[in-house]
């Protein structure tokens, strides 16, 4: 049975009326904001249903399949240029008569378990649409803040509506949850239109396909990744597919694929939003909107951000929500008295990669963009580093087990694994002499945790609280599921296999590693009165589709997405920097020798070609000409998204760095 939540508190302050708006130009689809959609159907100009429909009429023309697939969704596949198509939805919430209707494949059902999906208090989106428009039409007044906000929500959520699949194509009995997940009433309550589900990286990994789903496409170039898991919620909102979205992140699944389709993404601080009713929670996990603007993304975040008692850490947020709305610190203001940190542990172009450098510069200008706009902007220069002297006084009593455990070397251990030595008075001596610690110790490199069983853990108990007859453990979704067989791609049923060896679940260390990272960069922002932090989303552009991802070089991965202070739970907001003229791409190629992995970071010295260190023989070619969308994050202290929501609002009114992808462009009597 669906739940229906008590609108919360705070959506009262921010509730819209007729006496919000002053007259506004004629409504226009593409690129529409919140308050267009609202000072539109408020004027009489649009209904919900109208604006259901116009978004359907852009999903039938530009969410169809887009890579070649000779052997079918789960064969290997080859990009098309110019492919005019995304595939980032995946179900779509409408009936089976509607679906065939308007000419959707029927793989988009939002069951195929329950064939006949008549159930009258499951209403698809057109009849939600109906519905509110009928309440208008009596009242005059607006359902909530969302009134004819047209979603989608990641496919790793629970709708009681639709199927939850989280990109595998396994056969449960009831394809349906029994209930929304947490968030996703309190977006119905507020009176969003849920229109359907988006495609993800399986099991939410970073690999641009799913079983169930198949391959999706980047906007801007549909031979490249929209990049992360959660890469179909960013293309349907870059590619105005729908007006907002719902994506999730462990690592840079909401900031990664919002970067990638020149939007903003909010991945808040962990404990504001509940992550009930999510395949595969984790302790880094987080829920984020995706929209256009800063000043959508906030109002969004005003909905689902609040303690929920299914969520147990949520409960840090009491007591630590702003007093007003986040939209309300979504205007446009000057950013005097403000000290604004640039991390050029990120951004030092002698550590990186001739793929890396326009990036940077981007970036670089961005933090400009903020002196201008009355920061004081705290830069310890192209080649310097911001933090590295303060995590090298603090990190290693503050990380201590995990400290040790990395330089054995310094601090030995028997062959049961305890301590040959005094480890203790070691630490003593680095914390009384810093320039003892090794050098290898920089926020590139501050330390990882290993395995923890939360894997299986989280997706067994999820699937035990599912309570479906016949998926209940991963063990089963490793027996029933079909899975994509590409060399190009990383296997996912060995992924599942893998997970299935834990027999334990320890997240000491995870949780060690969170503190310590807090820990640390609290006290070196306060020792330089660091009111926030900016570093790019990512250093690389979209990589092309199946081309490999380099090593990992001086902290930064393979994809190039930074990600290691958000996911220990600081709150981050990514908001397009501008676009590259140019990128330098990484291909295979058998006649290339390989390198050492210590030759990596000196590839980027010239232009041309290179030679790279890889698990294959590879090459970066280029300069490529392509205009592709590079992403600045904002980062603050837990909680303080009021903050960095004001930074991005300034910085975004200007700069005005956001553009719709050219080839998405609006349809013929598209309004």
């Amino acid at each position: 049975m669906r739940r229906r939540p008590k609108t919360p508190a705070l959506l009262a302050a921010v509730l819209l009326s007729a006496s919000s708006f002053v007259q506004a130009a004629p409504f226009h689809l593409e690129e529409a904001t919140i308050p267009d959609i609202q000072q539109a159907i408020l004027a009489k100009e649009l209904t919900s249903t109208r604006l259901v429909e116009l978004y359907l009429k852009r999903i039938k023309a530009y969410n169809g399949t887009c890579v070649a697939e000779p052997k079918g969704i789960l064969g290997p596949i080859t990009t098309i240029p110019n492919a005019g198509q995304l595939n980032a939805l995946v179900t779509l919430n409408l009936r089976p008569k509607t679906l065939k209707q308007w000419g959707f494949d029927a793989r988009k059902a939002r069951s195929l378990t329950d064939k006949a999906d008549g159930d009258p208090q499951m209403p698809d989106a057109l009849e939600v649409a109906a519905a509110q428009d009928a309440a208008f039409a009596r009242t005059g007044q607006l359902a909530g803040p969302l009134h004819g906000v047209v979603m989608a929500i990641k496919d790793q959520y629970d709708t009681f509506d639709m199927r939850t699949t989280s990109g595998a194509d396994v056969d449960y009995a009831n394809d349906r949850p029994p209930e929304d997940s947490t968030f996703v009433e309190r977006l119905r309550a507020a009176g969003a239109i849920i229109i359907a589900k988006s495609n993800l990286g399986e099991y939410a990994s970073g690999i641009p396909r799913s079983s169930y789903g198949g391959t999706f496409c980047n906007a801007y170039d549909t031979e490249r990744s929209p990049r992360g898991s959660s890469s179909g919620s960013g293309s349907a909102v870059g590619a105005n597919l729908v007006t907002c979205s719902i994506a999730e992140e462990s690592g840079s699944s909401i900031r990664g694929p919002a970067s990638a389709a020149s939007s903003v993404g909010i991945a808040a601080t962990e404990e504001l939003v509940s992550r009930k009713g999510m395949v595969q929670i984790g302790i880094n996990t987080r829920v984020g909107p995706i929209c256009r603007t800063v000043a959508d993304a906030a109002r969004v975040l005003d909905v689902i951000a609040g303690y929920d008692p299914k969520d147990e850490l949520t409960a840090f947020s009491i007591g630590r929500m702003p007093k007003d709305a986040y939209v309300s610190y979504a205007k446009p203001t000057p950013l005097a008295g403000l000290r604004i940190g640039v991390v050029r542990e990120y951004m030092n172009k002698k550590l990186f990669t001739k793929a890396d450098e326009q990036t940077i510069d981007l970036v670089s200008q961005g933090a400009e963009d903020l002196k201008k706009l009355g920061a004081t902007v705290v830069d310890p220069g192209p080649e310097g580093e911001l933090f590295t002297a303060c995590i090298r006084k603090y990190a290693p009593q503050d990380s201590n087990a995990l400290y040790t455990k990395r330089f054995p070397e310094v601090f030995p251990v028997d062959d049961k694994g305890e301590p040959s030595a005094d480890h203790t008075a070691k630490l003593i001596d680095l914390a009384m002499d810093p320039s003892k610690v090794s050098e290898k110790l920089s926020l590139r490199d501050f330390g990882t945790s290993e395995g923890d069983g939360q894997n299986k853990y989280f997706i067994d108990l999820y699937l035990r609280q599912r309570g479906d007859a016949k998926i209940k453990t991963n063990a089963d979704l490793i027996s029933y599921a079909r899975f994509h067989q590409d060399p190009t791609w990383p296997d996912r049923k060995k992924n599942r296999e893998n997970v299935q060896k834990a027999k334990a679940l320890d997240m000491s260390n995870r949780l060690l590693l969170r503190f310590s990272l807090q820990q640390v960069i609290l006290q070196c922002m306060a020792e330089q009165q660091l009111d926030a932090l900016v570093y790019p989303t990512s250093n690389l552009p979209p990589t092309k589709l199946g081309a490999p991802q380099g090593p990992p070089i001086n902290g930064r991965n393979g994809g190039g997405v930074w990600s290691f202070i958000g996911a220990q739970g600081f709150p981050v907001i990514s908001v397009p920097a501008g676009f590259t003229t140019e990128v330098y791409d990484l291909i295979r190629d058998p006649s290339a020798p390989k390198t050492p992995d210590d030759a990596w970071p000196k590839t980027g010295a010239g232009g041309g070609e290179s030679k790279l260190a890889g698990d294959d023989h590879t090459r970066l070619i280029g300069p490529v000409k392509a205009v592709l969308p590079v992403a600045m994050d904002i980062v603050g202290r837990p909680f303080d998204e009021p903050l960095i929501i004001r930074i991005a609002a300034a910085y975004e009114a200007a700069t005005k760095h956001r553009k719709p992808p050219p080839a998405f462009g609006p349809l013929k009597g598209e309004p």
